[in-house]
């Protein structure tokens, strides 16, 4: 796997770098809400390497365990809410433990 060392990629690097075609970055970013590169001035598509994660991410489960468009979408869409769940129970657990340490800290004055 290519070492990623700059902010930001064109189209034919990412290509290149992914082994495939343009138009199949493109149908991507049409079939999946997810990716969205940046455009910059001239309307050229530029990919972070979150970006390029992503489509690899997408490419493994279309291509390697060839998984239906809808399917490497709902596998997606459901690591997200799994991701955000997770956040939202770390966050609570965070509070938790400040309320625990603060009490610790009052009955020890």
């Amino acid at each position: 796997m290519e070492e990623l060392t700059k902010r930001y990629y064109g189209i034919r690097e990412v290509a290149d770098m992914l082994g495939v075609n343009i138009s199949k970055l493109r149908f991507y970013e049409k079939e999946f809400p997810s990716l969205k590169p940046r455009k910059n001035r001239a309307g050229d598509r530029i990919y972070t390497r979150e970006d390029i994660e992503h489509l690899r991410e997408i490419l493994d489960l279309v291509e390697e365990k060839k998984l239906t468009l809808e399917g490497a979408r709902q596998h997606l869409k459901s690591r997200s809410s799994r991701q955000t769940e997770i956040k939202q129970m770390l966050s609570r657990l965070r509070e938790i433990r400040k309320f625990l340490v603060e009490t610790r800290d009052q009955l020890d004055e």
